[in-house]
Order: C-alpha cells, then structure tokens, then sequence
C-alpha cells in the first residue's frame, strides 16, 4: 500500500515538473512575442494557457484522489495540500503570460519608443525562480526553497528600475503616454510572477517543516 503512495506521489511530482515547463514555455513565447511585436505568437500564447489550466486540474484530481484513496499521515498531508497551493499559484503565472499577451496585442500598432532590456531581464529572473521553486518542492530542498525568496529582491529592484525609466519616459513624451503606462503594466505582471513563485517556495518549506 504504502509503495503504491509514494509512486502516486512521484507521479504527482512528475505533473508539477511538467506544469512548470509548461508555464516557462508560455512566458518564454509571451516576452518574445512583446519584444518582436509578434500578434500571432501572443495569440498562440494566449491560447496557450487553456492547456496550462487542463494540466492544474489533472493534479488537482491526483491530489484529490491521494488524499481519498490513500488516507496520508501528517506529513504526506502537507505534501498534497501544499501541492494543490502550489498549483493555484502556478495557474495564476500563466494567467500572467496571457495578460502580457494581451496587452503586446493592444500595443503592435506602432513601434516602441524605448528598450526593453530590463523588462526582459525580469522576465528571466523570474523564470529562474519558477524552476528553482519547483525543483525545491521536488528535492524537498529548504535551501533552495529560501533562497527563491531572497531572489525575489531582485526582481523587485528591477520592476523599480523599469518603473522609473517609465515613468520619466511618460513625463518627457506625452504623446506615447499611453505606450509607457502599458509596458508598465507588463512589468507589473513580470512582479507578480516574482510574487507567485516566492509563494511556492513558501509552500515548499511548509511541506517540509509545518511552519510558514
């Protein structure tokens, strides 16, 4: 009984490896789609999300049926549930991919009229964390787990950065005020993704230790 559970359990760390790269693959589409101004890649990766949301349900009913099926101790207890946090979180960062999607649509019809080196530079930093977090939970590696936290600082620094150079841009250039409020935005959504993948490490560390 108990080996069943434990393989049950890899598949489940097999779907959360699966719906992380899943994840990276849409952000990775959605930031090259707003620095190429690429409509129909912003499309694919609007669309994309649907199946990222197919993948969230599929370990939700893994989850649901370890916990009906398989009567978990304490702390398999705290595995699942902290799985299904996880994944709300992880659903939540392909909501964000398809949100910068949308707005790189809104925003194709006409060049942009300053760099977006910085912004692509969060978009990285945060997928550096999205990874490192899964794998945390995977490895059951509370090191890794915190220092995902602690990397959540620089991706705060950058979105301050960009907010800056953003708002100044918006000062001196009334006419693409617009443009400038809208890859604020963008750099909000990278923030947040930062915010989520903070959230997971959390999760990782209350699945090891019982305390957040």
């Amino acid at each position: 009984m108990r080996d069943k559970f434990q393989n049950e359990l890899e598949e489940l760390n097999e779907e959360i490896i699966e719906m992380g790269k899943m994840i990276v693959y849409d952000i990775q589409n959605a930031v090259k789609a707003l620095v190429t101004q690429d409509i129909n890649l912003a499309k694919e990766a609007i669309q994309y999300d649907s199946s990222i949301d197919r993948q969230e349900r599929n370990i939700e009913h893994l989850c649901l049926k370890l916990l009906l099926e398989q009567q978990p101790v304490a702390g398999d207890l705290r595995i699942i549930s902290s799985a299904l946090k996880m994944i709300t979180d992880m659903e939540r960062i392909g909501d964000h991919a398809a949100d910068i999607s949308e707005i790189t649509i809104m925003m194709a019809d006409k060049p942009y009229r300053c760099k977006l080196e910085k912004i692509e530079k969060m978009a990285k930093e945060t997928m550096i964390m999205l990874v490192q977090s899964i794998e945390s939970y995977v490895n059951k590696d509370i090191e890794k787990a915190k220092a995902v936290i602690n990397h959540d600082d620089i991706v705060d620094g950058l979105f301050d950065e960009v907010k800056k150079a953003l708002i100044v841009a918006i000062k001196d250039d009334d006419e693409d005020g617009e443009q400038m409020a809208d890859l604020l935005m963008v750099a909000k959504y990278l923030e947040r993704i930062g915010d989520h993948a903070t959230n997971i490490s959390e999760w990782v560390i209350y699945s090891i230790t019982g305390k957040r």
